[in-house]
């Protein structure tokens, strides 16, 4: 009798001892997603905490729903309404949930709507109009948005990150706009519209200079002028330069990136068949301490000359594309490792690079030890059995491709890539 009372005497309720900002701290310490949804099944009231704090949200919902979400997660940071690219549902995102969005989530600093084919320019105004906290915006492959839907959005909003690929719409009266009103954008996709000009992009620096990642890939209006426009504003801050089958581009981009930017990271040239080995060997020895990403496949004026600089020279190289380089040869691989540091190298493509053999690929695997993913196909003197039968032995966390359609989509390439 004695013990069950004394069991009563100590027995505490939680809810009762705790504070609001006691248990938002407990919240806090919960690293997963799944711990924390955990947390809000305890009761209502850690249910109505854990909603009021959650920052991150990805969604399918419509308007209604959308509505008892803006009620339910009052501070939310970051809002996922993406669709699908290959299996996008009917009606999906209209301009209606945009409007709940820009009235509910105000708040939100980070917003994706990629492939939302129903958006326009109606639902953009209304963001443009109420979200004043906006950063980070995707619209990429919204068929729909032109420069009328984004000016709102350039004018209402603080952005610093704003990816606008497959927006063909787009022209350069929208980079003037950002010039305007935007000054402190970091990172811009462009890829694939093709109306913005070298013009559009000398508009753009003028007020954004602190731009860190720039992505024009298959732009083909922009040249050597719009490059050089944006590597010399630009020349502090960049870091990232995505300028695939931009078949305007050639040295002249390359030594103005050279003389201007020492600190690029990630560096896209694949289809830029005007590119020569002098301009990319002038880029490697101004980048070679800043450099780990390196895209140049279809780039049939480079050889082993400017590629040998390459190995041997960028110390932070993880990734490098050479593929269709018909010209490279195994002398390119001879001066790895020559200036005394250890290659960083982790994936390589040398697919349809006729002129590799067996040779090659036995100094490459000699001097780089941490490869994780080498490209050979369509290599007609690196196969499988040529490989066994010299003796080659690849690191057990390599994957080789030797097959396959150069076209074939592989998870590997992605993760690098």
């Amino acid at each position: 009798m004695a013990k069950l009372e004394y069991s009563k005497e100590i027995r505490v309720c939680i809810n009762e001892n705790l504070t609001d900002d006691e248990l938002r701290a407990i919240l806090s310490k919960l690293k997963t997603d799944k711990d924390k949804e955990g947390f809000g099944l305890v009761c209502k009231r850690w249910l109505h905490l854990q909603s009021t704090e959650r920052k991150k949200l990805c969604a399918r919902a419509g308007h209604l729903m959308l509505k008892k979400m803006a009620a339910r997660f009052t501070h939310l940071i970051e809002l996922d309404l993406s669709q699908s690219s290959s299996r996008s549902f009917f009606p999906g995102v209209t301009d209606s949930d945009l409007s709940v969005v820009a009235d509910g989530f105000h708040c939100l600093q980070i917003l994706k709507l990629q492939n939302c084919k129903g958006v326009t320019d109606a639902g953009l105004m209304a963001l443009g109009n109420g979200l004043s906290f906006l950063q980070s915006l995707d619209v990429s492959h919204c068929r729909k948005v032109t420069d009328k839907g984004l000016e709102a959005i350039a004018k209402g909003c603080n952005l610093r990150s704003l990816n606008l690929a497959g927006c063909k719409f787009i022209t350069d009266k929208l980079l003037q706009s950002l010039a305007e009103n935007c000054s402190n954008l970091e990172e811009l996709g462009l890829q694939g519209c093709n109306k913005i000009t070298d013009m559009g992009l000398g508009t753009l620096v003028n007020g954004c200079r602190q731009i860190k990642s720039l992505d024009v890939s298959k732009c083909n209006n922009v040249g050597n002028a719009g490059v050089s426009s944006v590597s010399k504003a630009c020349s502090s801050y960049l870091m990232t330069l995505r300028l695939l089958d931009c078949y305007k581009i050639g040295d002249d981009s390359m030594f103005s990136l050279a003389q201007s930017c020492k600190n690029l990271e990630t560096l896209v040239i694949g289809g830029c068949r005007d590119i020569s080995d002098e301009s990319l060997k002038s880029l490697v020895l101004a980048c070679n301490h800043s450099l780990k990403y390196l895209r140049m496949d279809w780039c049939l004026n480079v050889s082993d000359t400017s590629l040998s600089c390459v190995l041997s020279q960028c110390r932070s190289l993880e990734v490098l594309d050479i593929g269709c380089c018909e010209e490279v040869t195994d002398m390119a691989f001879r001066n790895i490792g020559s200036e005394g540091f250890e290659s960083r190298l982790k994936f390589l493509r040398i697919s349809n690079c006729p002129k590799i053999t067996v040779s090659g690929i036995r100094v490459l695997l000699e001097s780089c030890k941490a490869l994780e993913y080498l490209d050979v196909r369509s290599c007609p003197n690196v196969t499988k059995v040529s490989c066994y039968q010299a003796g080659l032995q690849f690191p057990d966390c390599c994957k080789v491709n030797f097959t396959g359609s150069l076209s074939e989509l592989d998870a590997v390439v992605d993760v690098f890539l």
